[in-house]
């Protein structure tokens, strides 16, 4: 299994083969990442839950799953690189600001976001 930045130098091989990067300004490739995770929302669109499991099992629309959820990553990848961010280390440290938002004991089973929690937490402490 290739990582990140395998895949990454992959990408902008290809990128750079096509002489695309003159396309790929920062504005242009954070368009082109929405439209391809609408792309992957279409999958799910008129769909139950119970739809998509049984979908999930059935191999064409696991090829679209897959198509559509690599296409969101290598825009992603594009960007990241455009804009000098280390992914993985972004990952780690949203990560952990989302454990400081949502603590254990004020959001454990809850979909609360996290300035209702806060709210919550003050009116508590008054």
């Amino acid at each position: 299994m290739a990582d990140l930045d395998a895949i990454h130098q992959q990408l902008n091989r290809f990128r750079d083969e096509r002489n695309w990067r003159q396309f790929h300004t920062l504005k242009d490739l954070i368009i082109s990442l929405n439209l391809e995770a609408a792309e992957l929302l279409e999958l799910t669109q008129w769909k139950s839950n119970d739809d998509l499991r049984r979908l999930a099992s059935d191999p064409h629309f696991h090829d679209q799953l897959r198509d559509e959820c690599a296409d969101v990553l290598l825009y992603l990848l594009l960007i990241a690189g455009e804009s000098g961010i280390d992914l993985l280390q972004a990952a780690e440290d949203k990560i952990r600001k989302n454990a400081e938002k949502y603590p254990v004991e004020a959001s454990y089973g809850s979909s609360t976001k996290y300035t209702q929690l806060k709210q919550q937490s003050r009116e508590r402490e008054e």
